[in-house]
């Protein structure tokens, strides 16, 4: 499993699609808290990184799609697949080695971005006011909702061979996850059980977590949601094998 692992994680690092992908990630995000009027921190006055927090998912629609489409798909371009399979080890070790190699490029992706924290609290008045236990919360809901979308980018590429199409079912996928049952429960049919409807979406949860309050029903949302996934791919790959 750690060979897979590494060969996955080096596979990507090495290319300049893993340099370009995280160094747009990070510009955008950057010009969101930074300089773009209607998002910039400096225009809103307040030591607080909300604003990044509620920005971040919609970035993340793009930037998991594009680490893990390459995921399946490429080896089923390039016909290593059939040589993945047939060697000594199992199907969940398969799975769960490119899993947690595109987890772990999302984790780098995120590192940067402590300095953004780090720069409020030395830009507050006095110098450190910000709510540090939010800022955790809300990072490691970004981390949840980040192995949540993962899980989901490693089973649009277990779909098909092109990379494109992986990308395009991915954030198709993440965006209806995290907004689809929000619009859903405001149906009017569906009134009476709207806050049940909208708790099945990933928004509800990652919110919850974002207050810095930590409820172990959010954290067995994100696992069971993730292994779900996980438990689709195993399905369709087992399929093709």
């Amino acid at each position: 499993m750690y060979a897979v692992f590494k060969r996955e994680l080096f596979s990507f690092l090495s290319s300049m699609v893993a340099y370009i992908t995280i160094g747009i990630f990070l510009l955008v995000s950057g010009l969101l808290l930074w300089f773009f009027p209607d998002t910039s921190i400096l225009d809103y006055g307040y030591a607080e990184l909300a604003g990044f927090f509620s920005l971040v998912p919609y970035l993340f629609m793009f930037l998991i799609p594009a680490i893990t489409m390459r995921s399946f798909a490429e080896e089923r371009r390039e016909g290593t697949f059939e040589l993945l399979i047939t060697r000594p080890i199992g199907l969940w070790q398969i799975i769960f080695a490119k899993y947690f190699a595109s987890l772990t490029l999302v984790l780098f992706a995120l590192l940067p971005t402590l300095v953004y924290y780090y720069s409020i609290s030395q830009l507050g008045f006095p110098q450190g006011n910000i709510d540090s236990g939010a800022v955790i919360g809300s990072y490691i809901g970004l981390f949840l909702l980040g192995a949540s979308f993962t899980a989901i980018g490693i089973f649009s590429s277990s779909l098909t061979q092109n990379q494109v199409i992986a990308f395009v079912i991915c954030a198709g996928l993440c965006a209806f996850a995290f907004l689809g049952f929000d619009y859903s429960s405001q149906i009017g049919g569906l009134s009476s059980v709207q806050a049940s409807v909208a708790n099945l979406g990933i928004n509800q949860h990652y919110t919850s977590i974002s207050r810095g309050v930590l409820d172990t029903r959010d954290l067995i949302y994100f696992i069971t949601f993730s292994f779900l996934f996980l438990i689709f791919t195993n399905l369709v790959i087992g399929g093709k094998k």
